[in-house]
């Protein structure tokens, strides 16, 4: 989540693939991921059946409520939020533009981060939260998303929250990886503090929409929580516009430190941003559903 320095972003806009170069077998910076199957789930994954492998003959007693158990989120509309975007170091005029969070004036957005050989930030959130839609979708639910390539700007925090509000979503979520020191590792999950704002309504919600996908998180990846930030993985802050005016149940997920060698390379690999991604998808089915 931390930028860049100005160093490294003269190099990204000097490399050809803007530090979203990915290696071997890893979808492109700025494509949507094309695997067509989700990894197999951990045995405490909510079960999602084929409703084609569940109805049975037409008639049949209780097909409509297996295929409804089927698609388990009909009727929650759900946004993802891909952190940062491809081309922000490229626009630095636009993403540093000041904007009012309530608690404080800070930059529209920033670069994020990246590993040590370039993979950035933008577009592992951006394939992780593509692949995240292919799975709700399956499950009903309706999603949004609040950039829809990686290879834009922005948008701002404040239109990013502004996303979430409109379609009156159940949840929202913004993924993220950190850029801290390497010997730091682990996972943590962000979520708001009361600010005599819009978002005060929401401030239980979002906390137990943020310890779901902490549990389902830690269970689906294996990863440990974080070793430098929060308390067993949850952190409450009051400085980040997209969880200041979210007024619906809102969290950040930091998947990791992208600057840790071990972590970095668990990143880079397509099957562990698949089994990434489904496991926020069960920490948001397990908040729903609850």
């Amino acid at each position: 989540m931390r930028a860049l320095p100005l160093t490294v972003l003269a190099v990204c806009g000097l490399i050809a693939s803007a530090c979203g170069a990915t290696g071997t077998g890893d979808a492109a910076a700025g494509q949507a991921a094309t695997t067509s199957t989700e990894e197999q789930a951990s045995s405490s994954a909510p079960k999602t059946l084929d409703p084609a492998e569940t109805a049975g003959p037409a008639g049949t007693a209780g097909s409509a409520e297996r295929a409804q158990e089927a698609r388990p989120l009909d009727g929650t509309v759900i946004v993802i939020d891909p952190g940062h975007n491809g081309g922000n170091y490229r626009a630095p005029k636009t993403i540093n533009r000041q904007v009012d969070v309530l608690t404080k004036r800070k930059a529209c957005d920033t670069t994020g981060t990246a590993t040590n050989d370039g993979y950035s930030e933008a577009a592992f959130t951006w394939d992780v939260s593509t692949r995240m839609v292919k799975i709700l979708e399956r499950r009903g639910a309706t999603v949004k998303l609040t950039r829809s390539s990686n290879d834009g700007v922005g948008p701002c925090i404040t239109r990013r929250a502004a996303i979430g509000n409109k379609a009156e979503a159940d949840a929202a979520i913004s993924v993220h990886a950190d850029g801290a020191g390497p010997a730091n590792h682990g996972f943590h999950v962000i979520m708001p503090k009361k600010i005599n704002g819009p978002v005060d309504k929401v401030v239980d919600d979002s906390s137990r929409l943020g310890i779901a996908v902490r549990d389902a998180f830690a269970k689906g990846t294996g990863l440990p929580y974080s070793t430098y930030i929060g308390r067993k993985a949850l952190d409450y802050r009051s400085d980040l516009g997209g969880l200041n005016l979210s007024k619906v149940p809102k969290i950040f997920v930091e998947c990791g430190n992208m600057r840790n060698a071990a972590e970095a390379a668990k990143f880079r690999r397509p099957k562990f941003r698949q089994k990434i991604a489904l496991a926020l998808a069960n920490g948001l089915q397990h908040y729903l559903k609850a």
